[in-house]
């Protein structure tokens, strides 16, 4: 009687989405510690080919995991897309996660320092980790008391070269080398192949799915890579000095020199941080300030209008909004920060050897919390 019931209704009134959505919503409510907790706001995202569930990291590594498995298996991010990486803390739900999940795809390069407590308490045997940096040319951490001086120099990824440092360390500072390889699109298409080659690793069986998936993700961003170099070209050798030490890597793959102020943007510079901001800007003439889109002072963000000169945006791509999971985001991100630095570059009327300047972030960015289960 009830299923003629449901029948009957099911001509007059669409019912189906609303039985999925509850579905849906009492498979989280009795979510148990054999089951990852899943949530997202795609609840009609196509299910995956398998069960293999892939954690992953920073943004970037979301970014690239999702190109590489398509709909073979579930991704879920393992920080919402608004945390900064270096303020994240994981939660009780992040470990129950961890404990069911088959495999954890990270940076590597020490960017998560906080990963090796976490796994301890997931208590996963099963779990396996793909380091996304192995093999790539890295280079190294310049020390604190060199910034704005000399560069940083490059290096064979060796794991077992990492220095060793506390987590209070590393409120401060990263480890030996600098982690931020994504913003270069040739390392970046080695961290594809890394966790493409993770992934068949783990199961062989979606091989062909994985390489296809990773070789035309792979033949955008050497795309990428050629637009960037076309574009930077008349600007070799010209020097940009930023607030965040995220540069280097994008620097020395179009021959142009980077400089930086600050280890970690969660580090609120002191008076004598701003003071020498000032002077930096002063010395170079400096016409133009980048910012990070993400919170920051306000003191920082009336150095442009004091001084008269410019306010433009280079991404990190360390936070965004809940679109920023997509693949797509990267490439179209990348782009955006090319043209800002091209024009910031044209900007300038100095005849002397130009340079600009990549503030901190000034603006606020208001996000809701969030936690997503994303499959492309």
């Amino acid at each position: 009687m009830v299923l003629e019931t449901l029948t009957s209704l099911t001509q007059i009134f669409p019912i189906r989405k609303t039985i999925l959505f509850v579905v849906s919503s009492l498979a989280i409510a009795i979510t148990g510690c054999g089951q990852a907790v899943r949530e997202t706001d795609s609840p009609q995202a196509e299910t995956p080919a398998t069960d293999l569930i892939v954690m992953t990291t920073i943004l970037p590594i979301t970014q690239f995991t999702n190109a590489v498995v398509g709909d073979r298996a579930e991704v879920i991010p393992l920080m919402p897309t608004n945390v900064d990486p270096h303020d994240f803390q994981a939660s009780p739900a992040d470990v129950r996660n961890l404990a069911n999940s088959s495999v954890l795809v990270k940076n590597g390069l020490e960017m998560e320092f906080f990963l090796e407590d976490l796994i301890a308490n997931a208590e996963n045997g099963e779990l396996v980790v793909i380091d996304s940096s192995q093999g790539i040319a890295v280079l190294e951490n310049q020390e604190e008391e060199h910034h704005g001086h000399g560069h940083s120099h490059s290096h064979g990824h060796d794991h077992d070269e990492h220095g060793e440092h506390s987590e209070a360390d590393h409120h401060h500072q990263h480890g030996q080398y600098n982690p931020h390889i994504w913003l270069d699109p040739k390392r970046a298409i080695q961290q594809v192949q890394n966790i493409r080659d993770g992934l068949i690793a783990v199961d062989p069986a979606g091989a062909d799915i994985y390489t296809a998936n990773a070789a035309k993700f792979i033949a955008e961003l050497e795309a990428l890579d050629g637009e960037i170099t076309d574009k930077l070209a008349p600007f070799a050798g010209k020097t940009f000095v930023a607030f965040h030490d995220f540069a280097p890597y994008f620097a020395q793959s179009y021959a142009l020199e980077a400089e930086f102020l600050v280890d970690v943007p969660a580090d609120k510079p002191a008076p004598g941080d701003i003071k020498r901001v000032m002077d930096t800007v002063k010395a170079s003439n400096l016409k133009t300030i980048l910012t990070e889109p993400s919170a920051g002072e306000d003191s920082l963000g009336a150095i442009a209008k004091d001084m008269g000169i410019q306010v433009s945006i280079f991404n990190p791509i360390e936070v965004g909004g809940p679109e920023a999971v997509n693949p797509e985001y990267y490439l179209a991100t990348m782009r955006s920060n090319v043209s800002n630095l091209a024009s910031s570059f044209s900007a300038s009327t100095n005849t002397s050897p130009q340079s600009w300047f990549l503030l901190g972030p000034l603006q606020p960015v208001a996000m809701a919390p969030q936690r997503l289960g994303v499959r492309f």
